[in-house]
């Protein structure tokens, strides 16, 4: 009860402060359907109402995460793997090319299990063991033995490298080649029954996709009352667009990790910057706070350095969406509602237990939600990933440690 009633207040300070309308026209007032946990809809109908055509307005901007948020896993690992039992991926001269910080441990693995030779096809569709080399580096960053698949420096709230990796695979192909493999397998996925699964290599891996009716329903409300709707993901963008337009956000609103293109419009294992980073192997994606910088450069017009800070009210989403760490600065960034699904990530769920500001709203997985977490959440210790990759406590605004929250949603 106590939740409710600062959402509320909260809710209806922010909602107050947004510009007031300026006809009498009657109302467009879309409204949410569909099941959610406890009193959500009620909650983002409320943010919709206030932010939108209800209330006169059009242009609020609203951000959602795409794997796991909007969809039951992962659709950039669902096209990796059509494209490994396909042969569509090409073998690098070295693979030590495709990654920055890839190690020696991780190059002689690969080589051993794949080979190496410029340009031809990859037979992962008969290799086994190179296919077990790469999902395991992509799932764990380590190799079948267990090494360390990646060392080095980096910014551990800017980039992941095996995120980055996974477009840097699938170089020398182009964007439309990488999008019509992202089809077959979305294609692929969407038939295969809910709890599917499939032998890659000679690993066990989820076969199916589904879109969460509810998350697509809330989309298609907030479009109908005059939200500018994004996706922000840390997948590669052709693959994340095959998924994001079926729920009319088309590929200008699709932001994800975009590869440098050769000069026959090939993709590369260099990336696209972020708030005056330029283009490199993966120092910079959306991923953590790479996900703040990436929607106030591309949405907000935010340049340089100041792309890393948080913006002012006017120019931060009221509504962002997400399900894991990697979401949490820019859902934490939004005015009217923060909403999560709950997949146990520590550092967000303790932002969304301690629901500072009152705005956040915790709702299970609506596909086989996972089960209550045994023990709290260590928000006072560990739950806050330093950009040095160590981890530690997590403070509010005003620098107080957030206690250990329980999981009580699920």
């Amino acid at each position: 009860m106590r939740q409710h009633l600062v959402w509320t207040l909260a809710a209806a300070a922010a909602l107050a402060a947004a510009p007031t309308a300026t006809t009498a026209a009657a109302p467009d007032c879309p409204r949410l359907t569909g099941t959610w946990y406890g009193a959500n809809r009620a909650h983002l109908q409320q943010v919709i109402d206030g932010y939108g055509t209800c209330s006169g307005h059009r242009g609020a901007v609203a951000t959602f995460d795409w794997d796991n948020t909007v969809t039951k896993n992962d659709v950039t690992d669902a096209t990796l793997s059509w494209a490994l039992r396909h042969d569509r991926l090409l073998r690098p001269a070295r693979w030590k090319d495709t990654s920055a910080w890839l190690t020696d441990a991780a190059d002689h693995a690969l080589t051993a299990a794949c080979g190496t030779g410029a340009g031809a096809p990859l037979r992962t569709s008969t290799r086994p063991r190179c296919t077990d080399e790469i999902v395991r580096i992509r799932e764990t960053g380590t190799t079948t033995s267990g090494a360390p698949a990646f060392a080095g420096r980096w910014n551990h709230r800017r980039t992941v490298p095996q995120y980055a990796w996974i477009p840097q695979l699938f170089a020398g192909r182009t964007p439309a080649e990488l999008a019509s493999y992202a089809g077959s397998a979305r294609r692929e996925a969407l038939a295969a029954p809910v709890g599917a699964t499939r032998t890659l290599g000679t690993r066990t891996v989820p076969a199916y996709v589904r879109y969460y009716d509810q998350q697509r329903d809330l989309i298609r409300t907030l479009e109908r009352a005059g939200f500018e709707v994004y996706v922000v993901s840390a997948g590669a963008e052709p693959v994340t667009e095959v998924w994001s337009r079926a729920v009319g956000v088309d590929a200008a609103h699709t932001i994800a990790i975009r590869s440098v293109l050769d000069r026959r419009g090939r993709i590369t294992v260099r990336n696209e910057g972020c708030g005056g980073v330029p283009a490199t192997r993966g120092a910079v994606i959306p991923y953590i706070d790479g996900k703040r910088c990436w929607i106030n450069q591309e949405i907000y017009g935010v340049q340089g350095a100041a792309a890393w800070q948080r913006q002012p009210w006017k120019r931060r989403p009221a509504l962002a969406a997400g399900d894991a760490d990697t979401d949490v600065t820019f859902v934490g960034d939004a005015t009217g509602a923060h909403l999560v699904i709950n997949r146990n990530k520590p550092e967000l769920m303790c932002r969304a237990y301690d629901d500072a500001d009152g705005h956040w709203l915790v709702n299970p997985m609506f596909i086989a939600p996972l089960p209550r977490r045994p023990e709290p959440y260590p928000c006072a210790t560990t739950a806050r990933t330093h950009p040095d990759g160590t981890l530690g406590p997590l403070r509010r605004a005003d620098g107080t440690v957030v206690p250990d929250r329980a999981d009580t949603v699920f």
